[in-house]
């Protein structure tokens, strides 16, 4: 067969289609769809890369002091002497993963974090494992990051306390529906009050710091009540581990880039890779700087007033304009670390539904080129855990952050596992890996090294939470991550087997080829509409029943005449239905004939159907078919098929 220019045989032409969408509700909401070939359009830079990917990380330093703090006040506020050594031991263990994620981003350039690099390294279910405790964290991101916000909003509205809940439960429909219009456009969107947010931090840091060092540092004015009870527990080992276990939160974005690294421009790598080093030190830098503000100003942690509105209004000496702006910025950008989650989450629930580890749903790309599917699941997953909760930060923190450790641990595990199987290359020689290609790498060792290390202090964090948190609700996160990698094995398991048997490789299978066709005409009436569907069961089987189900004797008695003359001696089945039900009396009547039927058998109802362009006239005909088809819908050998007849024809 010859082309379209005539110049070479082939059997396959490609076409350029004409279809352009139109003006919907949705193209309103979200924007107007966008062609598969914009996706090259849709990539950001580092400047909105910081604002996607690292809100997560930059906005935890507005809760994760003042977490260590609730924890350490069931000592009494001498307890908050802590505060510095533990926020120094978080800073140095975020150097550490910042160095060991950084090579992780130019190793697997394509993203997909700890999930990618355990699946390369350690295997499938370490890989699921990862997957399972990175989607947990996700949603509690969500949770998390949201309700800290309102926390935030009601330190200066308290008045509207008792309505937290619904207020986070609209933010997390807002965030979900700015990231439905794209990942650019969320980006851009969330970009200017990242950057508020990190200069007001700043200022109350600089100037927080300027008045320490000339000695006209303030205290806190009438802070709330400490919210421990008596009588105070002692400081312990225990203690000191359980609130170190909660600073590290701060931490939980530090893997949110080597995620999403896919939304980079050119050269992807190195831009994420630098965004993971601006995020970082900015990160350090400030959290450092809050809660040395914090002991010194005397916050006393409570969910009523954050530590940041009283170390704001501390430094900048009452409730101005500056302090209104610090604080609400704070809110935002809580509200913003959502969209980390929202910009993470719905990719990694794209791979593994790639992989076959979640339903293939979830790896179709909405009309903005984003992973609708996984955004709103992920949105029905947080609002559910708000309303749980009740919006509850001090509540919610104990199931956070205990899953993303686990990820740290297993992808640092498995880069140190790569770097060591580089070192064993010889220079020039590679490895094709399931996933990447290995190389010898002549800085293997401290490569190895770093992770190694990187591996080890998060598996301790994670011990350390897992004990010092399994009461407070980490119990219910070590127990869901094993449930969910068994639901993804069994989905997986699910897909290979289907893979399977629709594999073509050795041949096609005799018991799936049709020889023969048996068709079922339904008749309503024998008129000009169903005369068009049974001349078109003439093309394609000489076996043709017609079937009418009886509702009305009278009718059924017309039908049977009618038949008799237009119907060309072929049979009519008139099932009785005393009940005036359709579907019932056809099942009943199909479910034999399949039962008798030979594999290479077809049973094919032919279904005549009014149409019609008009939605007003579509209305006052019945669609049969459809009702019909969810009804045989598990009987493989049955086809059901839909004649048009165009009744718009009768109204010209």
């Amino acid at each position: 067969m010859k082309s379209l220019d005539g110049n070479e045989r082939t059997t396959v032409f490609h076409k350029k289609s004409d279809y352009k969408p139109g003006r919907t509700i949705s193209s309103i909401l979200f924007g107007k769809p966008l062609q598969t070939a914009d996706m090259a359009h849709q990539t950001i830079g580092k400047g909105i890369g910081l604002a996607v990917f690292a809100s997560d990380a930059l906005s935890s330093m507005a809760y994760s002091t003042q977490e260590m703090m609730l924890i350490l006040a069931v000592a009494g506020t001498s307890a908050f002497r802590y505060v510095m050594p533990l926020t120094i031991s978080i800073v140095i263990l975020l150097i550490i993963l910042t160095l060991s994620y950084e090579q992780t981003i130019h190793a697997y350039p394509t993203g997909g974090g700890a999930y990618i690099v355990s699946r390369d390294n350690l295997g499938e279910y370490p890989a699921m494992a990862a997957a399972a405790a990175l989607l947990t964290d996700y949603i509690l991101t969500v949770a998390v990051s949201i309700s800290s916000g309102v926390a935030q909003f009601t330190s200066v509205f308290p008045e509207l306390y008792p309505h937290r809940v619904i207020l986070a439960i609209s933010f997390v429909l807002l965030v979900m529906l700015i990231n439905l219009r794209g990942v650019k456009e969320s980006g851009i969107t969330f970009a200017v009050p990242t950057y508020i947010f990190l200069v007001m931090m700043g200022l109350m840091v600089v100037y927080g710091m300027f008045q320490y060092i000339t000695g006209t540092l303030g205290t806190v004015i009438d802070p709330p009540e400490l919210e421990a009870q008596l009588p105070y527990a002692p400081i312990t080992t225990f203690l000191i581990l359980k609130a170190f276990a909660s600073g590290t939160t701060a931490l939980t974005g530090v893997e949110a880039i080597s995620n999403g690294i896919m939304a980079f421009k050119e050269p992807r790598a190195k831009n994420a890779g630098q965004t993971l080093i601006i995020m970082s030190f900015i990160l350090g830098t400030l959290l450092l700087g809050v809660s040395f503000l914090t002991y010194k100003t005397g916050v006393i942690p409570s969910e009523l007033e954050t530590n940041i509105s009283q170390v704001a209004r501390t430094v900048f000496h009452s409730r101005n304009i500056i302090y209104l702006v610090t604080v609400a910025s704070t809110m935002v950008i809580l509200i913003m670390a959502a969209n980390t989650a929202f910009a993470d989450y719905p990719r990694l629930s794209a791979l593994l539904a790639q992989d076959g580890f979640l339903p293939r749903r979830f790896s179709a790309r909405g009309s903005r080129l984003v992973f609708s599917n996984g955004i709103v699941f992920l949105a029905a997953m947080a609002i559910l855990l708000i309303f749980i909760f009740q919006a509850s930060v001090n509540r919610l923190i104990p199931l956070y952050a205990v899953g993303v450790f686990v990820s740290f641990t297993l992808s640092q595990f498995g880069m140190a596992k790569r770097w060591h199987k580089s070192g064993k290359l010889k220079e020039g020689e590679q490895i094709h890996t399931h996933i990447s290609v290995l190389k010898h790498d002549r800085h293997w060792f401290a490569k190895m090294l770093t992770n190694g290390l990187g591996a080890f202090l998060t598996l301790i964090i994670s011990l350390i939470f897992g004990i010092t948190k399994f009461t407070s609700g980490a119990w219910f996160v070590l127990i869901l991550t094993p449930m969910l990698v068994m639901l993804f094995s069994m989905i997986h398991r699910h897909y290979r087997k289907v893979a399977s048997h629709l594999s073509l490789k050795d041949g096609e299978k005799g018991n799936f080829q049709i020889n023969s066709n048996r068709v079922i005409l339904l008749l309503s009436g024998v008129h000009q509409g169903t005369m068009k569907g049974y001349r078109y069961a003439r093309t394609i089987s000489d076996d043709i029943t017609a079937v009418h189900v009886a509702t009305d004797p009278e009718e059924a008695e017309k039908i049977e005449k009618a038949w008799e003359q237009w119907g060309d001696g072929y049979r009519l089945v008139v099932l009785q239905s005393p009940y005036r039900n359709l579907i019932p009396p056809l099942v009943s009547y199909i479910d034999p004939l399949t039962k008798r039927m030979n594999s290479n058998e077809a049973l094919t109802i032919i279904v005549p159907q009014f149409i019609s362009k008009d939605p007003a006239i579509s209305i006052l005909h019945e669609r049969a078919a459809n009702t019909l088809r969810k009804a045989l819908i598990f009987y493989p050998n049955v086809v059901i098929t839909e004649v048009p007849y165009d009744v718009d024809e009768l109204e010209n």
